[in-house]
């Protein structure tokens, strides 16, 4: 139990770190830089880029001379604008997670067969994959049949075999290489055939493919460099399936293709890696797609998304959604979606996400939403939304809105400004709050000292009380709330209810005291403020009056209180006093 548990918490706290790392690396050719050189090498221009833009860029040393001297001068401009300025349209780029990936944009593969077997229902087709410009054989280029999902990496001599089973009278095979453009060839007769059941995305609209879950640690653990490989290789290919089976992400019935496959039924005994999912997948440990997830997506373990989900999603420790999320999430642990989340996501610990959130989120410790959040957030420990809360937040200890349009429920609620309402012991709100700190007197009492936190609409009331006085001792604390209502800018009229202990001595017989109370305030200048007014106290003793004990009073309510039963009382009395602040 002791080391599942401390699996449990190192996936956590991994999946954390490789989030952060990897949050920051979409849409590098966009990013702007500013940059002045003079006679300085294209390789070490290519670095300040890469520095400046956080990701790395990738290209075969041949490419272009590094060692070129340039002067450059750019300011504020797009990285795709200084590469175009750099090799003036002589190289193409390609964005691949973290990487920009640099070729020659003219080179092209060619496939040289070397031996074309055919026998019955079996074909073998070998060769080698050239480079047209320099003849060199290009290792690990992937070659594949996009419509049978059969594929291969060539090895270090640039050389492949490719075996085919059935009554097929055309193949055509492709080759791809990461900075290279693709090469298809067709063996055997002219029959075009397309197998049921799968059908080439390619052939209708275009599928960005991103290889963001191969890029995360978890990824790159769980995932052969052959795979990997593969993704960089055909990146713009994807296929649909109706069924895919596997044991772990390298052995599958796609083979090396089942991470360009969208399935709508995927079973993974230990865990499966796809390109997405259009139906239901399952897993005893894990789940890994590339792409889309649509429907029902269940994991022992974990689910790993690189694009949007819908549906249902559910691990018994981490979901992580790179896209956005239009679904129902349950995480034994941990619930993080970096884009846009509507529906409900519920965490034994944590949920997170990145962008904006319409739903509800409730989290055994903690929810954080960085942008706007619309509906019910419910935490053991804390919720905090970088932007507008329009809604409820329920804490256990803290609450934290940028801007708050709806209620706060915690023991301490913090916003920078507010419209709504926070209830706590503590309101703290920046911009438009509602912070006093009044001394009074009463019939009762004769020092009360409140602390009054939240906003005019409403704030609550941290109070505690001594009557000082050698025979008649009586010590109060207490907790209320009050709404202030401004007639002008001198005048305001403050509306009170407090819910007070009151001990005579003995705080293990301690009895209740409940009062409202009206006050007329008049500001003398900024920072101090009189107030007075009538109120209205029931008292509910815990005991019979008179405490016995020397110098405390022994009858609380006043003579000529109401008596509603032995217990209970109920009288008018007045308050007045100064606030400050």
């Amino acid at each position: 139990m002791n080391k599942t548990l401390l699996v449990l918490c190192l996936l956590f706290f991994t999946v954390l770190k490789l989030h952060a790392q990897q949050e920051n690396h979409a849409e590098n050719l966009s990013r702007r830089v500013t940059i002045k050189v003079k006679n300085q090498k294209i390789a070490e221009i290519l670095s300040q880029i890469s520095t400046s833009g956080n990701f790395h860029f990738s290209y075969q040393g041949n490419l272009f001379n590094t060692d070129s001297l340039v002067t450059l001068s750019v300011q504020n401009t797009s990285i795709r604008t200084v590469l175009d300025q750099l090799f003036r349209g002589k190289v193409d780029y390609k964005e691949n997670g973290q990487h920009v990936i640099l070729r020659l944009a003219k080179l092209h593969l060619t496939i040289e067969p070397e031996n074309i077997t055919t026998a019955e229902r079996l074909y073998l087709i070998s060769g080698y994959v050239i480079d047209t410009k320099t003849g060199s054989r290009i290792k690990q280029a992937s070659v594949y049949e996009k419509r049978l999902l059969q594929s291969t990496l060539t090895n270090n001599d640039g050389y492949f075999k490719l075996r085919f089973k059935g009554d097929y009278n055309e193949v055509i095979l492709t080759a791809s290489k990461e900075a290279y453009r693709d090469t298809t060839l067709i063996f055997l007769s002219n029959i075009n055939i397309k197998p049921e059941g799968y059908e080439d995305s390619t052939s209708g609209r275009k599928t960005k493919v991103s290889n963001l879950v191969e890029n995360l640690g978890i990824g790159r653990f769980f995932v052969s460099s052959k795979q990997r490989f593969q993704s960089l290789n055909i990146s713009g290919f994807l296929a649909n399936s109706p069924f895919q089976a596997s044991l772990t992400p390298g052995l599958s019935s796609h083979g090396m293709m089942s991470s360009q496959v969208i399935n709508k039924a995927s079973f993974n005994i230990l865990g499966g890696y796809s390109a997405g999912l259009n139906g239901f997948e399952m897993a005893g440990l894990f789940n890994m797609d590339k792409t889309d997830v649509r429907f029902v997506q269940i994991a022992g373990l974990f689910n790993i998304v690189g694009g949007s989900v819908e549906g249902l999603q559910m691990a018994a420790a981490v979901n992580s959604v790179i896209g956005n999320v239009d679904a129902m999430q349950v995480g034994g642990l941990y619930n993080h979606v970096r884009g846009n989340a509507d529906g409900i996501q519920m965490a034994g610990a944590i949920n997170i996400v990145k962008g904006n959130m319409n739903g509800f989120q409730i989290a055994g410790l903690y929810n954080r939403t960085r942008k706007d959040f619309k509906g019910v957030q419910m935490a053991g420990a804390a919720n905090m939304t970088g932007g507008t809360m329009k809604g409820v937040q329920i804490a256990g200890l803290y609450n934290y809105a940028k801007t708050v349009k709806g209620v706060q429920f915690g023991l301490v609620n913090v916003a920078d400004s507010s419209s709504g309402y926070s209830i706590g012991l503590l309101n703290l709100v920046k911009k438009n709050g509602y912070h006093k700190i009044s001394l009074s007197s009463n019939e009762l009492i004769n020092a009360n000292l409140s602390i009054k936190t939240g906003t005019h609409k409403l704030y609550s009331i941290l109070m505690a009380g001594h009557n000082f006085s050698d025979t008649a001792k009586i010590t109060t604390i207490g907790f209320g709330l009050g709404h202030d209502m401004a007639m002008n800018k001198k005048l305001s009229l403050a509306v009170e209810y407090n819910a007070q202990l009151i001990t005579t001595g003995n705080w293990d017989e301690v009895s209740g005291l409940n009062k409202l109370q009206v006050n007329l305030q008049f500001k003398i200048f900024n920072g101090l403020t009189i107030f007075g007014g009538p109120s209205y106290s029931l008292y509910n003793a815990n005991r019979p009056q008179g405490s016995g004990i020397k110098g405390y009073k022994q009858q609380v309510a006043p003579d000529y209180a109401n008596a509603f039963n032995s217990q209970l009382r109920g009288w008018l009395g007045w308050n007045v006093g100064i606030t400050l602040f």
